[in-house]
């Protein structure tokens, strides 16, 4: 693992998303993993923490996310950029992902649903939230977070520090046709 990712408080799980970074979703079941980029997610409640992100019905993950019931959502750094465009423009269907880009994955240890374990900045683990209507008529999921942990050179004790000597960490935001920016300047709106 990691030796810089610290646990994140789940009262603070929401900040992980809240400022709308593109994402890697991972998904397992049954012996079968995928991971895909995601542009769309964002937390819908606090406590429990629980968040709403957008995975196509048609896609694999969708399929293996359906089946288990549970998935990651891995918040990538600039460093990242090339993979998680990668990632979002392939199946996985018909490849392993994680082989053909080298991705080095573990087993997250409350739902072992696979997670990063390079170049990323945080990652969450969450359980299915079933909504059947939703489901069948949208491509929005709606999920718990059981667990949240968090690269400590870039966020820590509930907060982001974007700096200098941390831009492979910084969060990346889809534009679109593989354009990326990048979080790169904190403005501190504090009384």
């Amino acid at each position: 693992m990691n030796q810089h990712f610290r646990a994140v408080s789940l009262n603070h799980a929401s900040r992980l998303l809240n400022h709308g970074p593109t994402v890697l979703v991972t998904s397992l079941s049954g012996g079968r993993r995928n991971v895909m980029a995601a542009a769309w997610s964002m937390p819908v409640e606090f406590t429990p923490p629980r968040i709403a992100i957008v995975i196509d019905k048609s896609t694999y993950t969708r399929e293996l996310v359906a089946a288990s019931g549970v998935f990651g959502v891995c918040v990538p750094g600039a460093a990242l950029a090339e993979v998680t465009f990668a990632v979002g423009t392939e199946s996985g269907r018909d490849i392993d992902k994680f082989e053909k880009h080298a991705i080095r994955t573990l087993a997250a240890p409350v739902l072992g649903v696979p997670v990063l374990t390079d170049g990323c900045s945080a990652w969450l683990e969450c359980r299915l939230i079933p909504e059947p209507h939703t489901e069948e008529a949208y491509d929005t999921c709606f999920a718990e977070v059981v667990n949240a942990s968090a690269d400590a050179r870039v966020f820590a004790e509930g907060r982001w520090s974007i700096r200098d000597d941390n831009r492979a960490l910084h969060t990346i935001h889809h534009l679109g046709n593989g354009i990326f920016t990048r979080a790169g300047e904190i403005l501190d709106a504090r009384a």
